[in-house]
């Protein structure tokens, strides 16, 4: 089985050196690497091209510009040629050398999709753990409530993305939460967690970055509900955070 992992850049020189080096580290050898490069300024490609021998022929590779970071995930998808798809982003990492293993073992023939857990790290300390984000408790019932897979530890067959399209370009924050709606609600794809840590993950991504966005994500959510046929609120979606918060035991 093939994996194609997905990688958006966009002057993510800093931070893009770990990201290469866990997809080189792990134990599964059949990846397919896929950076898709939003036209960088600063020394990304340079970084990125430094690494494609260490690849042998299993990296791609693409810079131009493009519509925002959905837009470059769409054109990777585009690009893979793996069996199962995943998004590695560029100032995350693999948490383990054997997290793509455990994802090709999980899958059996009428499994669509496997994801995990993921955790946060200030970028400053990364073997910090400041948040740890479980997907165990979600289950399609649940977003109308606004809960949904980690997107990060997300891997699903390409096939899918063929039968029930990509991200849209019409979210600027939520469009991950927007497919997993279409995905889970709307075309009732076939899932499995694992209990693993997936993807470590750098603070400050763009639906966390501030009040604003929060609420701005929080807004495209009930959109994206709706727009699927789902019916939800803002009350609804917000509800999620008492959930977390206190522990709550409501379904």
């Amino acid at each position: 089985m093939k994996i194609s992992v997905i990688t958006a850049t966009y002057n993510s020189a800093k931070t893009i050196k770990s990201t290469i080096e866990s997809v080189l580290a792990q134990s599964y050898a059949d990846i397919e690497y896929i950076i898709v490069d939003g036209n960088s300024h600063d020394e990304t490609m340079q970084i990125v091209k430094s690494y494609e021998p260490s690849f042998r022929g299993r990296m791609k590779y693409v810079s131009e510009p493009d519509k925002g970071i959905y837009d470059a995930m769409n054109k990777g998808i585009e690009m893979a040629t793996g069996d199962v798809v995943g998004i590695l982003n560029s100032d995350d990492f693999y948490t383990s050398d054997d997290v793509v293993q455990h994802i090709v073992e999980a899958f059996d023939e009428d499994l669509d999709a496997v994801y995990g857990d993921i955790h946060f790290v200030n970028p400053n300390n990364l073997k910090k753990c400041v948040r740890y984000y479980s997907s165990a408790v979600f289950r399609p019932s649940l977003l109308r409530f606004g809960f949904m897979p980690a997107h990060p530890s997300f891997y699903v067959r390409k096939r899918i993305y063929n039968e029930c399209g990509k991200y849209s370009l019409e979210y600027k924050i939520a469009a991950d939460y927007d497919m997993m709606v279409r995905f889970f609600y709307n075309h009732g794809i076939k899932a499995k967690y694992i209990k693993k840590d997936f993807v470590t993950m750098r603070m400050g991504g763009a639906s966390t970055r501030s009040i604003k966005n929060i609420m701005k994500a929080n807004l495209e959510d009930v959109k994206a509900c709706n727009r699927n046929g789902l019916y939800t609120n803002l009350f609804m979606i917000c509800l999620k955070y008492l959930i977390k918060v206190f522990g709550l035991r409501m379904f």
